[in-house]
């Protein structure tokens, strides 16, 4: 199962801390067909749209429901810690910091969660990074970077569900030209 964090609705939809769901969303436009997509800001089951800060609550139950075990989830997230055009695949590990992930991470007992990190940063000086993550990417230039990140980001995606976790490492752990 592949998840796209982010929060829900129109105002959110261009953020920096939507890139997670606008992956998914480029891969279902692309009819991937290689793993369950799924974004938590979406309705599961009746419940209301979940913003990133909530996102372990919708997919602890859809993990449940599937019967799948944690590593068998790959977690798409944002990360101000990471230069801008830069992408890292992991098997594991903590949060980071991540909110998002870290609700995942909670609701699912175990921090052996595969995620693809897609740098953001940094955060300019002074400035709060939960403001800065909340912002539109701005000017031509690094919105053409990020519409490549997406792209290049769906592409490890693909060879993670495909070809293993170790060869998206390899081929994408590095920060796109």
């Amino acid at each position: 199962m592949v998840v796209g964090l982010g929060n829900p609705g129109e105002k959110y939809e261009n953020t920096r801390h939507n890139l997670g769901y606008r992956v998914v969303k480029a891969l279902r436009l692309s009819a991937f067909s290689g793993a369950d997509l799924y974004t938590p800001q979406s309705p599961f089951g009746g419940d209301s749209p979940t913003y990133m800060n909530e996102s372990g609550r919708p997919v602890g139950h859809i993990v449940r429901y599937k019967h799948l075990q944690p590593d068998e989830v790959l977690v798409v997230c944002d990360d101000f810690s990471i230069p801008l055009g830069t992408l890292r695949i992991r098997a594991g590990g903590s949060s980071g910091g991540h909110n998002g992930l870290d609700s995942v991470i909670q609701a699912l007992g175990d921090q052996n969660i595969p995620r693809l990190r897609i740098g953001i940063g940094p955060v300019p000086d002074g400035q709060d990074p939960a403001e800065f993550v909340l912002e539109n990417f701005v000017g031509r230039d690094v919105k053409g970077k990020v519409e490549i990140m997406i792209e290049a980001a769906a592409e490890a995606v693909r060879v993670a569900v495909n070809e293993g976790l170790e060869t998206a490492m390899n081929r994408f752990n590095k920060s796109l030209p």
